[in-house]
């Protein structure tokens, strides 16, 4: 029976173990889904929906190859919405996904010409519309003139979520939602890669494999030793036998002892024994019985809580507007304007710094430049720095013009003393268009920002003209010159704050009053201002006040009163107008960046600077 019982433990190990290696190496279960196509017609620009990516759950792996010049090829990835304002009038192939065939399929896209918004300055501007019908239907883009023309250059657009280029764009990994698609094209002036291809991770555990060969060397090792003890018990038998000599004749049997009644009054013998053995399990089995019973009926009447989930629903974001930026895709705006800007700052040249400003940080920015370049003593304005953004606040659009903030943190000087935070304000104009710096100022030591929304939220833009806040933002900048022209004595004066205002104390009506005492009597100064050119920016925050931006300018006239008198430029006014001396007069206008937190009407709070920038940006003679 043992060696019976060892073959078929042998069997039975043989066959878990070769099935449990067999699940690791024969009927192993793909590790990978791979759907691949071949673009046709030779497109700039493929674009691959979110929801082809998301055809299989996992992490997706993207292949491209086939571009001719595999250093230009450009990988991307945005919001789908953002992606087709993008493209605006370019023609396409869309690639979709068949889920009855598990093939991907290619599919030529013409929109309609754009309504005006795909223009840009930042990336090169389509030349011509293509002409619709110009496809066959199969990924082929026709040879149309309009074909011919170059189109856009995806690379370094603020609208991307992420972006990979060059060789990096070949293989990339990503795992996006569904109302995010991918892009796929070169520098707009040649075709996009050809082939595409999308891998998806597989589950391919085997979990019965290590416990089937476990368990079948654990039954190998029990077959092993039955065999052992079989042949064992086999050999002891088989031992050598005596012949026996002549039988003993059996000797007469004594007479049983038979005990009384009265002696013995237990049974005694065998079958008594086995008796006994058989009531007393029989008994114990009742008493379970009978105690399983109890303990049955006690359980079925005994009422067990049981934790009921609680069903909230959460709050549908269908019409919520999303941010115009994400975090992420923020800090590497900032980080380019702040390369952008140090590389113009370094060079001092104005046309490098038009590619990240606009509006009054241009203006200020390039007079700078010009001063710093016959002044050497000048010193040059805050850098931008990359690095750490301390706040965010995008605007919760899905249209253009798009407006950002962020605050920087800015390192120590280079003396060891802590620097002002940088705060700064960007517009994206079109979606072909990067984000420009429209006001940077540095941040009073004393500014308290007010609670704002959440960066995966973002913030309304309050209107110009809005009656809601305590001062529409189109007049914040006309009431705050007043203040710095007359002091106490303004009529908006009661409306903002005085306390940590450091610009009202270099250039308000105490330091005005002193430069006009300094003038000889040759001589008279006067100051006027007005709002500047620039936009008026405001965006809510969570107590229905607002973030003003504003550009104030002021004129300084020094004006001869005097025939034969002479008045002095000085040197900042004589590096803008040329003209160290004037028999007239000099005119030098300053520009100041400012930035307030203004609070909802009917609030007790006052209006508060909380940052400014300022500097002269124009000087000229008096004719």
């Amino acid at each position: 029976m043992r060696f019976v019982l060892a073959i078929v433990a042998f069997v039975v190990a043989a066959v878990m173990i070769v099935a449990g290696i067999a699940q690791r190496t024969v009927f192993a279960p793909p590790t990978s889904i791979n759907v691949a196509t071949t673009v046709s017609g030779d497109p700039r620009y493929v674009v691959i929906d979110g929801s082809v990516l998301n055809a299989h759950p996992g992490q997706q792996t993207l292949t491209v190859t086939g571009t001719p010049e595999p250093g230009k090829q450009v990988v991307a990835y945005g919001r789908t919405a953002d992606m087709k304002a993008w493209l605006g009038d370019q023609r396409y192939v869309a690639v979709g996904y068949q889920t009855s065939t598990g093939k991907l399929t290619t599919k030529t896209v013409t929109p309609k010409a754009a309504s005006g918004d795909s223009g840009s300055t930042a990336t090169p501007a389509p030349t011509s519309t293509p002409a619709a019908g110009g496809t066959d239907g199969s990924g082929s883009t026709g040879t149309t003139e309009a074909a011919a023309k170059a189109g856009p250059n995806p690379a370094g657009s603020d609208l991307w979520l992420e972006e990979f280029d060059g060789t990096a764009a070949q293989v990339t990994r990503m795992n996006i939602p569904d109302d995010v698609s991918v892009i796929v094209a070169s520098d707009g002036t040649k075709a996009a890669p050809s082939k595409v291809s999308v891998t998806w991770p597989v589950d391919a555990t085997t979990p019965w494999a290590f416990p089937l060969i476990i368990g079948g060397l654990v039954l190998l090792v029990i077959g092993i030793a039955l065999y052992l003890w079989g042949l064992y018990t086999h050999r002891r038998s088989r031992g050598p036998r005596r012949k026996s000599g002549p039988k003993m004749p059996k000797l007469p049997k004594a007479p049983k002892y038979k005990p009384s009644a009265m002696i013995e009054s237990t049974p005694r013998g065998r079958r008594s024994s086995r008796r006994a053995r058989v009531m007393l399990p029989a008994a114990l089995v009742g008493a379970l019985a009978l105690t399983g019973c109890t303990t049955g009926t006690d359980a079925a009447v005994t009422p067990t809580k049981t934790a009921t989930p609680l069903a909230t629903e959460a709050p549908s974001g269908k019409d919520q507007l999303p941010p115009a930026v994400t975090v992420p895709q923020l800090e590497r705006i900032v980080k380019r304007i702040s390369e952008s800007a140090a590389e113009a700052d370094s060079k001092a040249d104005p046309e490098l710094a038009k590619v990240r400003f606009v509006g009054p940080a241009l203006q200020l920015r390039t007079a700078n430049y010009a001063i710093r370049a016959k002044k050497t003593d000048e010193p040059a304005l805050p850098p931008i720095p990359a690095s750490p953004i301390v706040l965010s606040l995008p605007q919760a659009t899905d249209a253009w013009p798009r407006t950002v903030a962020a605050v920087i943190d800015s390192p120590k000087d280079a003396k060891g003393n802590p620097q002002a935070p940088i705060a700064l304000t960007m517009v994206q104009k079109s979606p072909r268009d990067n984000y420009q710096v429209e006001y940077a100022v540095s941040l009073e030591p004393k500014a308290k920002v007010p609670n704002l929304a959440p960066a995966s939220i973002g913030s309304a833009v309050v209107p110009p003209d809005s009656k809601l806040l305590a001062l529409p933002p189109q007049k914040v900048a006309a009431a705050y010159g007043d203040i710095l022209m007359n002091g106490d004595s303004s009529q908006y004066a009661s409306l903002f704050n005085a306390e940590g205002d450091t610009l009202r104390s270099q250039v308000g009506a105490e330091w005005k009053a002193k430069q006009k005492a300094a003038v000889p009597a040759t001589a008279s100064l006067t100051f006027t201002s007005q709002p500047g050119s620039g936009a008026d920016i405001a965006m809510a925050t969570n107590d229905s006040g607002a973030i003003v931006w504003t550009d104030l300018q002021e004129s300084q006239i020094l004006k001869v009163v005097e025939a034969g008198a002479e008045v002095d430029a000085g040197a900042t006014a004589a590096a803008l107008s040329g003209a160290a001396t004037s028999k007239t007069g000099i005119q030098s206008d300053f520009g100041y960046q400012l930035a307030f937190y203004v609070p909802p009407a009917g609030s007790n709070q006052k209006i508060t600077l909380l940052g400014f920038a300022q500097g002269m940006v124009a000087a000229k003679q008096i004719p």
